[in-house]
């Protein structure tokens, strides 16, 4: 019992050292804000650290491809609005450089 235990806790030592994780975090998973987060920039075609211009070309690109006039639907719209709503939401503020 006790070879196991010190199995056991050599492959979690083993996980965090080559992928930065405890095992058990994996099995926790992603926060639902987190999961919105990555869908919206999947939606929008950014990356994690995109600024708030990279969001808001991204968004303008993604409707005009997909508004109604062009044969897309309101609901896609819609959508492109609120990813493009929740990543802006989710920057951190901008320092002002105004003293």
């Amino acid at each position: 019992m006790l070879r196991l235990l010190v199995i056991a806790a050599i492959a979690c030592i083993a996980v965090k050292l080559v992928f930065g994780r405890w095992p058990w975090e994996y099995l926790r998973g992603q926060s639902t804000r987190d999961r919105a987060l990555e869908r919206a920039r999947q939606l929008l075609g950014v990356a994690p650290g995109a600024n708030r211009q990279q969001v808001v070309e991204a968004h303008k690109r993604l409707v005009a491809m997909v508004h109604p006039d062009r044969g897309g639907t309101n609901e896609q719209v819609h959508e492109a609005n609120a990813a493009r709503d929740l990543l802006l939401a989710n920057l951190p503020p901008e320092v002002s450089s105004k003293q």
